[in-house]
């Protein structure tokens, strides 16, 4: 069952993707798939992601950021938006554009090409699905990625 929600919506360790998703009449909304639920939410995925972020003390810009510092990624880099709960997200293209989307990395369980690669269907752990208008090249080098700086972060937890 789909909700539409305003922004009390609060990502948590059980968002499994914040999605664009273009409505019947063309404007954008945001998708969320959680563990168990699903929402309709009339502002972009960046916005939602930039409120989880300073939800958990810090902010977007704050988070990228931290990532360039730890991993040196510059381009779409994941975020950390709370490591102690294992929230790392991606972005499926610059976190500039409205079409922008975001995928939790620790709970996919797969990702299969389809139409010659360059759309990817996400498969979650707990079976549920979705399509991504990003080539399956992108949305891998972006699961590797993420695991590339979660492995880093938490290595720099735990030595403190």
């Amino acid at each position: 069952m789909v909700k539409n929600v305003e922004l009390n919506f609060e990502v948590t360790p059980l968002t499994y993707a914040v999605l664009s998703q273009e409505l019947e009449a063309g404007e954008l909304a945001t998708y969320v798939l959680d563990e168990k639920q699903e929402y309709i939410m009339s502002t972009t995925p960046t916005k939602i992601i930039e409120q989880a972020c300073k939800y958990y003390g810090s902010s977007l810009k704050g988070r990228v950021e931290g990532t360039k510092e730890v991993s040196e990624f510059i381009y779409k880099p994941p975020i950390a938006i709370n490591p102690s709960t294992g929230m790392f997200f991606f972005p499926t293209s610059s976190p500039r554009l409205k079409t922008c989307s975001w995928i939790a990395h620790s709970h996919i369980l797969i990702l299969h090409p389809k139409e010659d690669q360059r759309i990817t269907e996400i498969v979650f752990k707990n079976g549920r699905k979705v399509i991504v208008p990003v080539s399956y090249g992108s949305i891998t080098n972006q699961l590797q990625r993420t695991a590339q700086f979660r492995y880093e972060l938490e290595k720099r937890l735990s030595s403190d």
